[in-house]
Parts: structure tokens; C-alpha cells; sequence
């Protein structure tokens, strides 16, 4: 069974990149070892949005609090590339904890998936589901 991006998220996604830009939009993805059902945007904190990402760090903990208390679980993050490519850079290769979170990339109008990994990012194929 492919791994699944609900069209709703997508769709958050998409216009969260476009109105962030020229600066990097960036937050937290929801959902299960399945897929992708929801995300949460988030302010992006990093001294230099215009080329790196640093998600709020109280998004993250309500995310976190919010899982323990049964509601939908962290399974990774999403960042936009707006002047790159739909794929990990060097820095996000170097800052990733390859603990087997998905990742989303938002560039051009397209996203990517990747699982980091002890071996780095590897391409995570997708398919979107309506939802």
C-alpha cells in the first residue's frame, strides 16, 4: 500500500509556500506510518528565513501534547525551498536526526516526501488521497 498525503494538506501546503515566499514556510505533518492526514504551519523562527527553516518551538510541544493526549501523531515536518529544488539540501541533510521522520519539501509549486534515515533522506513515493 502506497503512503498516503490527504489533498486537504496538499493543499495547506501549497498556499502556505506561496505566501510565505520569498521566505521559507515551515511546520509540522500529522497523520500515522500510513500517511499524511494533517499539518500544523508554524512561524518560522530562524534568524534567515530567506534561506533556512526553524519551526516555533511551542508549535512543537502543543503538537506533542496534543498526540499524548490522543489526538493525531507527529510524523514529521514540512519546509519550502523557494528559489531550490523539491529535495533535501546539505543543510537539511546535516540538521535532520534521521530518526525515520517524513519529510516535505514544497518547491515550485511541487512537493516531495523523504524519510530521514541512518542512511540519510530516501525518496518516500506518495500517492494523494482525498480527505
Amino acid at each position: 500500500m502506497p503512503f498516503e498525503l490527504s489533498s486537504d494538506v496538499v493543499a495547506c501546503m501549497l498556499a502556505e509556500a506561496q505566501r510565505a515566499h520569498p521566505l521559507e514556510c515551515c511546520g509540522v505533518l500529522l497523520g500515522s506510518e500510513d500517511g499524511v492526514t494533517g499539518s500544523l504551519p508554524a512561524r518560522n523562527v530562524h534568524p534567515d528565513p530567506a534561506r533556512h527553516f526553524e519551526i516555533d518551538p511551542q508549535v512543537l510541544i502543543d503538537a506533542h501534547r496534543a498526540a499524548r493526549s490522543g489526538g493525531p501523531r507527529v510524523i514529521g515536518y514540512y519546509h519550502s525551498h523557494p528559489n531550490g529544488l523539491a529535495r533535501p539540501s546539505a543543510t537539511d541533510s546535516a540538521l535532520a536526526a534521521n530518526d525515520g521522520a517524513i519529510w516535505a519539501i514544497i518547491a515550485v509549486g511541487r512537493i516531495t516526501l523523504w524519510r530521514s534515515g541512518d542512511a540519510g533522506f530516501e525518496p518516500l513515493p506518495y500517492e494523494v488521497t482525498p480527505r
